[in-house]
């Protein structure tokens, strides 16, 4: 028989058993919480960090990558910043963020070129409108030019045909660059004339040096006509802006094996390699032309040109510099752009430069002659002339002589010398006549 003195002696035992049993399970739950309460803080805290990380990438993505994203639609040569933590690149966030600036840039570039399409448009119609009232203008001044024999009124007309010229030369560019049509239907005509036409449209025309090494007769098909005169006229206008004004400006018209090559020579300031291999890509024609890319105000030269290279079948190259420390620009005409004129039936202008190849034939209009000469220097500013369909010398030669007052040669000269000065800024080799904005014709698209 157990006495109680034992039972209270085992429960005391199995009471403190059982106490440092609870104990020991206390105590290791408050170290498991403690180490739970540790681990749970040490999340946070890591989450707290990636969140500020994430915060600081988004507005990193806001404040710098996407302004610069934006810019780069316009000047593809500024680089946009990558993530604020390098590490970041490659991780899921990364590539989510890079795709954030990719929808960016395709929509930016969807948006930009749909107003730039919308701007060209009213471009087109505003052009065309400035164009028809320069040709009514121009044909006002040719009429009064051919009324008048008073040298100093006709020399007044001419200088505002000259003004006229060039008015209508900007408009004829801001209209190609905007994809309308060249805007007149030429004969074929000499070459020449076609390059000394382009150089008549300019101011600072003077300083011009052409040099004709072509056969006599070389001639451009009619549709190639008005395009070569205004790709020549924007690379001597290039040519003349970016030289001293002491200075001249060469251009060789010589053979080549599959065409003929107009090279034009500056002694200006040159372009750096960048700006050569910016305007290389303008005048090909190889990339769309946006109006947000050619400067404020809009430089529209080089873009012109590479609307025409592509639309024509023509080519130009900057890439080369020139010998006088300038810009050597060559434009090239293939052979199926070529033609030929008999220079005895269809002569070209008294003022175009001779053929160096061989001698002229002297003809009954004066070229090569000493009479043709003589008629040329009555030229008051040199300016290149271009031919036009008047009534002829020898027509006016069989005039009534009551219809015209006797003058006396020294008179009679100085009236020759102003109508012809008058007359230079003629608009067309041949019947030149107006062909409406073809706004179908032609899909897409400075000077230095």
């Amino acid at each position: 028989m157990i006495e109680l003195p034992d039972l209270a002696v085992g429960g005391l035992a199995v009471g403190t058993l059982s106490a440092l049993a609870l104990g020991g399970g206390l105590l290791r739950s408050r170290r498991q919480l403690t180490r739970q309460r540790a681990e749970t803080a040490d999340l946070r805290s890591r989450l707290d960090g990636a969140l500020q990380a994430l915060t600081a990438e988004v507005e990193h993505l806001a404040a710098r990558r996407i302004p610069a994203a934006a810019r780069q639609l316009a000047h593809p040569h500024m680089p946009v910043p990558g993530p604020l933590q390098p590490q970041t690149a490659g991780t899921p966030l990364g590539i989510a963020l890079e795709g954030v600036l990719l929808g960016l840039r395709a929509e930016l570039a969807t948006q930009r070129t749909r107003i730039d399409a919308a701007a060209q448009a009213g471009m087109r119609g505003a052009t065309r409108e400035i164009q028809a009232a320069l040709y009514r203008l121009q044909d006002a001044l040719r009429q009064l030019q051919q009324r008048y024999d008073d040298p100093e009124l006709t020399e007044t007309l001419f200088q505002l045909d000259h003004e006229n010229e060039q008015s209508l030369r900007r408009a004829q560019v801001a209209a190609v660059v905007c994809g309308a049509w060249v805007g007149l239907a030429r004969e074929e005509s000499h070459l020449v004339e076609a390059v000394t036409g382009g150089q008549s449209r300019l101011a600072g025309y003077h300083r011009v040096k052409v040099h004709n090494h072509l056969e006599t007769g070389t001639a451009l098909v009619s549709h190639a006509v008005e395009p070569v005169a205004i790709i020549a006229a924007e690379l001597l206008d290039n040519a003349l802006r970016h030289s001293a004004p002491d200075t001249d400006v060469v251009v060789n018209l010589e053979h080549v094996h599959h065409g003929v090559c107009v090279t034009v020579d500056d002694a200006g300031v040159g372009m750096t390699q960048d700006e050569r291999a910016r305007a290389q890509r303008m005048v090909a024609g190889s990339e769309p032309i946006l109006l947000t890319d050619l400067g404020d105000p809009p430089r529209m030269g080089l873009a012109a040109i590479g609307q025409l290279t592509r639309q024509f079948d023509l080519g130009v190259d900057l890439s080369s510099p020139s010998p006088y420390g300038g810009v050597r620009a060559v434009l090239r005409v293939e052979s199926h752009l070529l033609s030929r004129i008999d220079p005895a039936e269809q002569p070209p202008a008294v003022s175009a430069p001779r053929s160096t190849r061989r001698a002229t034939p002297e003809t009954s209009h004066g070229y090569g002659t000493e009479e043709g000469a003589a008629a040329g220097s009555g030229h008051h500013d040199g300016l290149p002339q271009r031919r036009r369909r008047t009534r002829s010398a020898a027509a006016e030669a069989k005039a009534p002589a009551a219809e015209r007052p006797a003058r006396s040669p020294e008179d009679a000269a100085a009236a020759l010398g102003a109508l012809q000065s008058g007359t230079a800024a003629a608009r067309a080799d041949g019947a030149a006549t107006d062909v409406p904005d073809n706004e179908t014709d032609y899909e897409g698209g400075a000077a230095r």
